[in-house]
């Protein structure tokens, strides 16, 4: 076990005053067996507001911040602290019917599972089934993992990340055609990708705990969950080419990535030159 310290600054820096509207943040990473809280303080500006917290339909934890006063500066600040579980990302055993690809999941779980299996891009399909074709994970019976094991490899080896300061994911034929993308993008090219073999996967966010997060200016993370029969939801993180582990700290589901950024919310004010954002995140061992 490992106790580990994530501080998430955003803050927006306005040209006047402005009028701030709710915003909704996921900043509470999701707790579970290898996962548990120790402690979440947020440390917001303006300082008249109020929080009250939520669950969303997937379960994610969301802060709601209602705002009294408005400024020229919203600054959303996280501390959480956690215990990170040692986590073995190879140990786990697939149902004998779906060790091989293709398989279908049973009829209890399909009604569960179809959001999961429907394409965010469906017009980009085919393009998407030519590209698996050419790395021959559609001709076949295959061992389930054998394929998805490729597939996160394939787009970590032959695609060039870069950090995109856009907002929003780009869609999986953009990256296709230029071969390169951020860590939603390379998630978002995966799932649709399994999407399009039929296999559920949906899109996921957090943080990673990397020597180089350990010095602060990082950013989020994100990568991709497939529900594999026997295990349920496996993480496979493209952009470093393996399976989650412990050093994947997840915050928010979603089965479109563009719903769960970090902090969500608007503004009124007068016509003027957009805000100046700045984010910094760091993850540490304590």
């Amino acid at each position: 076990m490992q106790r580990l310290r994530i501080n998430h600054l955003t803050v927006y820096q306005f040209a006047g005053p402005v009028t701030f509207q709710p915003h909704r943040l996921l900043l509470r990473p999701r707790e579970g067996h290898n996962i548990r809280i120790e402690s979440l303080k947020l440390d917001i500006t303006p300082a008249r507001h109020q929080t009250k917290w939520y669950r969303d339909v997937w379960d994610n934890a969301l802060a709601v911040v209602s705002f009294q006063e408005g400024g020229p500066r919203l600054s959303i600040g996280s501390e959480v602290i956690l215990q990170h579980y040692d986590v073995t990302p190879l140990d786990f055993i697939v149902e004998d019917y779906a060790v091989r690809y293709p398989f279908q999941y049973p009829p209890e779980e399909q009604i569960d599972l179809a959001p999961f299996q429907q394409l965010v891009y469906p017009q980009q399909q085919a393009v998407l089934y030519r590209w698996l074709e050419q790395l021959s994970l559609t001709q076949g019976s295959m061992e389930t993992y054998v394929l998805l094991d490729r597939l996160n490899r394939t787009i970590a080896s032959q695609f060039q990340y870069v950090v995109r300061e856009e907002p929003g994911v780009q869609p999986p034929a953009q990256t296709l055609n230029s071969r390169s993308g951020s860590c939603r993008d390379y998630a978002t090219l995966f799932i649709e990708a399994c999407r399009t073999l039929g296999l559920a996967s949906r899109f996921v966010s957090g943080y990673s705990h990397t020597p180089g997060n350990e010095a602060g200016n990082a950013t989020t993370h994100a990568w991709a969950e497939v529900y594999l029969p026997g295990p349920g939801w496996k993480g496979f993180d493209p952009t470093a080419g393996e399976l989650t582990g412990s050093r994947h700290i997840p915050v928010a589901v979603a089965r479109h990535p563009e719903t769960v950024p970090p902090v969500a919310g608007s503004f009124i004010g007068p016509k003027g030159p957009a805000p100046i954002l700045t984010v910094s995140v760091r993850v540490t061992a304590i």
